[in-house]
């Protein structure tokens, strides 16, 4: 038998004998599978990548968001240099809060039941950490460490931080209920840790087809470049599958209408030069998007919710889901009306055109609200007061103006200081939006000790004022015709020709 088989492997095949048929048989088979294991091991781990980092996803996304072009000028410092004489601070210090316990703390405790946003701040600044704050501009507003350091460098894609989505469950315990600081029509906000050690706010976007690409798209374009110090600062975001969702810095200090109502637990009422403060502070920041980068920003929800504080009692504007972009030599859009309740311009409400003055309107009714305390809508009270706008101006009508102030402050401002203040708002709210003043005038009327009249209006006033000086020179320099023959006759003369 051995030898039949020894006559088999020997017989010839092409020339090659039958054995040598056969190693070189196995010694393909052995290749081939040797090849097919390792691209498997490979596109294993191609997919591992994958899913850690979908560039391709990420970038097509990318594609569609528009890329804001900023001077260069304005990104050095979160605000234009040629603004900055504008936008001076003063540096009173003062006590920042009535605290009703006697405790003068100012840091405050966790930021929880947020109506809009709790997402977080662009820089702190160094400050006193007790209630008694001094406050001054920085000079170099974006040298303080970026919560983002110590993060992977690889996951940096186009202007900010690419976060995977197992980076924010990670960061939110799974998105936990206990994590949610805020909700409301654009999706649900929750407080996170990054792997750093930093704190955030996540914005989980509503899975609407379409919808959450829509307003990832906006808030992406409206502030995903920019910076300035009184502007919550957007770090990243995550796109998967259909998730959508918008990192920022966390802020822990409540926000403006938290701390008007008293709901901010024992920390009290906010005092009136914190008030002024945070107001000055969302005046600069929206003077900065309406006037220093191209395109401009109208923010199109400006209210004391989305007006977020932080430790030093530094205004960080938040929210531009309802944002729009202006271009150069554009002076209205005109759209969808959107906003909310007692804050959106008249004009805006009627007709729907839509420009930077209806955010001057909405930021009117902040300033009228933190000076009264008062919502700007209000049905629990008397008709004649029901409308906030409405019943200031007829308290100043009535020079009652000294009875609007919030009753729950300890400390009145002076005659002179709330004057300033009321006159301000009421230019902001005029029903003719051509006769509000821009946000870097507003700025400049709140920093002024004297009437708030724009430097503009007040050259114009002057010079009104010299025409009709000299008309009136004119008339009583010209000598009476009536009185002199001479000049009768010549008159005669001349009509007769």
């Amino acid at each position: 038998m051995a030898s039949n088989l020894n006559t088999t492997l020997s017989k010839t095949y092409i020339g090659i004998e039958l054995w040598v048929i056969i190693v070189i048989g196995l010694g393909l088979i052995f290749v081939v599978m040797l090849a097919i294991s390792l691209w498997l091991t490979f596109r294993k781990k191609s997919k591992r990548a994958n899913d850690r980092l979908p560039v391709s996803q990420v970038l097509s996304v990318l594609e569609e968001i528009k890329e804001i072009r900023i001077d260069q000028v304005s990104s050095n410092d979160g605000g234009l240099n040629t603004l900055s004489d504008k936008f001076s601070e003063r540096d009173p210090e003062k006590v920042l809060i009535n605290v009703e316990t006697g405790n003068d703390s100012g840091q405050s405790g966790s930021f929880n039941n947020i109506d809009k946003g709790g997402e977080g701040s662009q820089l702190m600044e160094e400050g006193a950490t007790g209630a008694v704050t001094s406050y001054r501009p920085s000079l170099h507003p974006l040298t303080a460490p970026s919560p983002l350091s110590g993060l992977p460098e690889f996951s940096h894609l186009g202007w900010g931080h690419w976060f995977t989505l197992r980076d924010l469950q990670l960061a939110t315990n799974r998105f936990s209920k206990d994590n949610i600081i805020g909700d409301g029509g654009y999706g649900i906000v929750y407080r996170g840790n990054l792997i750093n050690g930093n704190p955030v706010a996540v914005k989980k976007l509503l899975n609407n087809p379409g919808q959450a690409d829509k307003d990832f798209r906006v808030e992406v374009e409206a502030i995903g470049h920019v910076r300035h110090k009184n502007l919550v600062r957007l770090l990243g975001y995550c796109i998967e599958g259909t998730q959508r969702m918008l990192v920022y810095e966390y802020v822990n200090n409540g926000n403006l209408e938290q701390w008007l109502r008293g709901d901010m637990g024992h920390h009290g009422y906010i005092t009136w030069e914190a008030r002024m403060k945070i107001l000055l502070g969302t005046a600069k920041a929206m003077a900065y998007l309406h006037e220093a980068i191209e395109p401009k920003v109208v923010h199109r929800d400006i209210k004391s919710s989305n007006i977020l504080i932080d430790d030093n009692f530094d205004a960080k504007i938040s929210d531009f889901g309802l944002a729009k972009l202006l271009g150069a030599g554009t002076s209205h859009i005109t759209t969808r009306v959107m906003g909310t309740f007692g804050y959106v311009a008249p004009e805006y409400a009627n007709s729907g055109l839509l420009n930077e003055k209806s955010d001057v309107y909405s930021y009117g009714v902040v300033l009228l609200e933190a000076i009264t305390g008062r919502y700007p809508v209000d049905y629990g009270r008397p008709q004649n007061e029901v409308n906030m706008v409405e019943w200031l101006k007829m308290m100043v009508q009535l020079r009652r103006s000294e009875e609007v102030v919030d009753p729950n402050l300890e400390a009145k401002p002076s005659t002179s200081t709330l004057k300033r203040a009321l006159l301000t708002a009421l230019r902001c709210v005029d029903p003719d939006s051509n006769k509000r003043p821009k946000m870097s005038q507003v700025v400049r009327m709140l920093e002024s000790e004297e009437y708030p009249i724009p430097r503009e209006d007040r050259r114009r006033r002057r010079n009104q004022e010299g025409n009709s000086e000299g008309e009136s020179h004119r008339e009583n320099s010209e000598p009476d015709k009536s009185d002199n023959p001479d000049l009768r006759l010549e008159s005669r003369r001349n009509t007769q020709a």
